[in-house]
């Protein structure tokens, strides 16, 4: 006999059951839901325990395979859709992976607790770097212009030093604190550039050097997955050292020469943060009515909206930093306004040839990654809707 539940008809409770009665068995089955969840975050725990404890990487790409096709397969004969139970458990083993991390399942059994002086530390990535170093186990002081511990003692008693102030003050504070760090010790930033950072950082001091760029905001939710770029400076001990503290907390690591970083953010960051910033603007001069236009919107453009919203409900100042502090700003700024121009050029022609022509151009250009974002976008624009 089948086990699959019948999906025409409901034979448990009375034949045409209330609508509160229907709602409150949900709210039963939600809450078994909610046990069975908390029963599988225990066992979470062990797998952390089992892993710190046998020095097993936290991320197990092959067992999540397995486990997403196999609660796949399941999904089906039990009525249920097979993307959503997929997109389900890719949450469910984000939250295991998060919670392995918090338990320390990465972080060495011998483990040498360092003394780490955050300067700046009463930023927001300055706290964020706080807190990462904390969870893992080392001893954290902050100073900042606030601080009672100056930054000048808290260099000198410090194993690890962490640069994180405005990027138009980075390579002043290193070039005042470089000499102050002990040789033995690391010094390391967190800007969003790193040719002139790193180089202020080899010529003011002859401690190790380590330059790195945290590709996320200090507000996200977990740390898990997000990618920290780091620059060799100097002792491969230090820069060996680092990145298993990253590991420790989730973070996935890309070594990059401080030129080679440069040239990526130009794009990464620049073209991304000026274009965003002429929507912005554009809207703005229209003086479009959101309301009005929210109300005739796509998915698309809800999040692009949201995209544009989101950045400029952030700090001129970073942005300003981000962007005019960047070599790379004047080629790359020069390239979007020629090809705006280009292609108004061909919309106002309206030459249908010309528009498919210049289409097809861009199409070849991202070729089989076209693929891809066809897939992640479709799984962003559904949870978009799912939301609205």
């Amino acid at each position: 006999m089948s086990s699959t539940p019948d999906r025409n008809s409901i034979k448990d409770g009375p034949a045409d059951p209330s609508l509160a009665a229907l709602r409150a068995k949900i709210d039963a089955v939600d809450h078994d839901l909610l046990g069975l969840l908390a029963k599988r975050n225990t066992l979470v725990a062990g797998i952390a325990r089992y892993k710190r404890d046998h020095r097993v990487p936290i991320r197990d790409y092959a067992r999540e395979r397995e486990i997403l096709l196999d609660r796949r397969s399941h999904a089906a004969p039990l009525g249920l859709s097979a993307e959503l139970t997929e997109s389900l458990f890719r949450l469910i083993l984000w939250g295991s992976r998060d919670r392995q991390a918090a338990l320390k399942a990465e972080v060495p059994l011998d483990l040498e607790s360092k003394s780490i002086a955050v300067i700046g530390g009463r930023g927001a990535m300055g706290q964020c770097m706080a807190r990462l170093f904390t969870d893992i186990g080392h001893n954290v002081v902050v100073a900042d212009h606030e601080s009672d511990l100056s930054p000048e003692d808290a260099v000198a008693q410090a194993d690890v030093v962490v640069i994180s102030v405005p990027i138009d003050r980075t390579v002043e504070v290193i070039r005042k604190l470089g000499p102050l760090v002990r040789e033995d010790a690391l010094l390391m930033d967190v800007t969003s550039i790193k040719r002139e950072p790193v180089d202020a950082m080899l010529e003011s001091t002859q401690a190790g050097v380590v330059g790195t760029h945290p590709l996320f905001g200090p507000s996200v939710h977990s740390l898990q997955g997000q990618r920290v770029v780091m620059c060799r400076g100097r002792g491969d001990g230090w820069f060996d050292w680092l990145a298993r503290m990253f590991h420790a907390r989730g973070l996935a690591t890309k070594e990059a020469t401080p030129q080679q970083h440069d040239h990526a953010m130009a794009v990464v960051q620049v073209l991304v943060h000026f274009s965003t910033e002429v929507m912005g603007r554009t809207l703005s001069k229209l003086g479009v009515d959101l309301d009005e236009t929210l109300a005739f919107t796509s998915p698309i453009y809800l999040l692009e909206l949201l995209m544009t919203a989101r950045h400029f409900a952030q700090s001129p100042e970073l942005y300003s930093a981000i962007q005019m502090s960047n070599p790379g700003t004047d080629e790359v700024t020069r390239a979007f306004t020629r090809a705006a121009e280009e292609w108004r050029s061909v919309v106002e022609s309206g030459d249908h040839e010309a528009f498919a022509e210049a289409f097809e151009e861009v199409r070849h250009f991202f070729g089989s990654f076209t693929d891809r974002a066809l897939e992640q976008s479709s799984y962003l624009i559904d949870r978009l809707v799912e939301r609205a």
